[in-house]
């Protein structure tokens, strides 16, 4: 009896594995169609197993069908959707015109995030003239550590730059801070300084620039960040505008709504 009780659990756990790692090879990719064979390599599974687990999902609207390939199905945007808080909602609602600002000087990529535990969570993005591929999107998340926006925050905020810096810390390139003791020189560099600096850290190739927006107690409600290409980001001139907009936008929200800000 023991076996027979216990053998669908492993079955099952079984199942939600792959069905984990077929929805996680599609990566940035979610929007595009992608083979089988693709999808099967990326999970590690064979195709026929990877055919069988796409029709489960298939059959539940969390991928959907695109020609001869799979992309990711309605049910699990809007499960995504509900991941994405009504606080999140709030924060990129007010702050969206102070992000229209710093693109409309600036003219570069630009982004606004928040922080969620040790990861950011990006809640708008604004492509500049000289756009570079970067890891960040609307609604994804990267480590804090591996990123400026990420950075600037944790700088601001104790108790998760301690809990980042107790986790191993995710290399996404070779040049990502994965010490816990070059992560906290560089969150005091940030302190002193009020600027993050993304150096190739969290996309080969992309520089990024970012400052906290900080509420009347010091604490980070978001951060704004401007990227370019690398060698192509002049932050001498930038960082003068960047200060700008997250100052004028800390004091709007103050200014708008007090008390709840005050109180987060």
């Amino acid at each position: 009896m023991p076996t027979s009780t216990a053998e669908p659990l492993r079955d099952d756990r079984a199942a939600v594995d792959k069905a984990i790692s077929l929805l996680a090879a599609f990566d940035y990719q979610s929007h595009t169609g992608i083979g089988v064979s693709e999808l099967a390599r990326r999970a590690q599974l064979s195709k026929s197993t990877a055919f069988r687990v796409l029709a489960l999902l298939e059959r539940n609207d969390v991928v959907e069908r695109v020609g001869t390939g799979y992309r990711l199905g309605a049910r699990l945007h809007r499960l995504g959707q509900a991941a994405y808080t009504p606080e999140n909602e709030r924060t990129r609602d007010l702050l969206l015109p102070y992000l229209t600002d710093l693109y409309e000087s600036t003219h570069h990529t630009v982004h606004l995030a928040a922080l969620h535990g040790t990861e950011v969570v990006y809640l708008a993005k604004l492509y500049g003239h000289r756009s570079v591929a970067a890891p960040s999107r609307i609604g994804g998340r990267l480590p804090a550590h591996a990123t400026a926006v990420g950075k600037a925050m944790l700088a601001y905020h104790p108790v998760a730059a301690t809990r980042a810096g107790t986790e191993p810390l995710a290399a996404l390139t070779e040049w990502t801070i994965t010490e816990t003791a070059h992560l906290e020189r560089d969150l005091g560099e940030i302190r002193r300084r009020g600027i993050a600096l993304d150096h190739q850290e969290s996309r080969a190739g992309l520089t990024c620039m970012a400052a906290p927006i900080l509420d009347r107690r010091g604490r980070p409600l978001a951060a704004l960040s401007i990227a370019a290409p690398a060698g192509h980001l002049d932050t001498a001139a930038l960082e003068p505008r960047l200060r700008r907009t997250c100052t004028a936008a800390a004091r709007a929200l103050l200014r708008l709504e007090p008390a709840a800000v005050g109180g987060r």
